[in-house]
């Protein structure tokens, strides 16, 4: 994942409401959910929703697929784990992390010195 399409991700999800979207289609799973169950459940208004479900499809972070009269979206989980590998790649001072346990960030040195830039 690029630079670009990760500052598009995370700013689509600098939002309450796609934020509480994201998180309950990435609840959902695989089924996803229709546009208006979303709405219903995060309590906003349908018009909105869909402004908000129309700014993560842009992002990348959900698809949409039409079935029937719904219009179904799906987290779209590679983007999601794209996007998280991006912000991870670096921790722990570039030694790969095989666990949460093991996944701490690198402890500061000694000399005060050091951490000056």
């Amino acid at each position: 994942m690029d630079a670009t399409a990760v500052i598009r991700a995370l700013g689509a999800l600098a939002q309450e409401h796609r934020l509480a979207a994201y998180r309950l289609l990435v609840q959902a799973g695989a089924e996803g959910l229709p546009a208006g169950a979303i709405a219903e459940t995060l309590g906003v208004v349908a018009s909105s929703m869909s402004f908000h479900l129309a700014a993560l499809a842009n992002a990348g972070l959900v698809t949409q697929r039409r079935q029937s009269r719904l219009i179904i979206y799906t987290a779209n989980y590679p983007a999601m784990n794209g996007l998280m590998s991006y912000l991870t790649e670096n921790c722990c001072g570039g030694v790969p992390c095989t666990d949460q346990e093991a996944c701490r960030p690198p402890q500061p040195s000694a000399n005060p010195e050091e951490h000056i830039a």
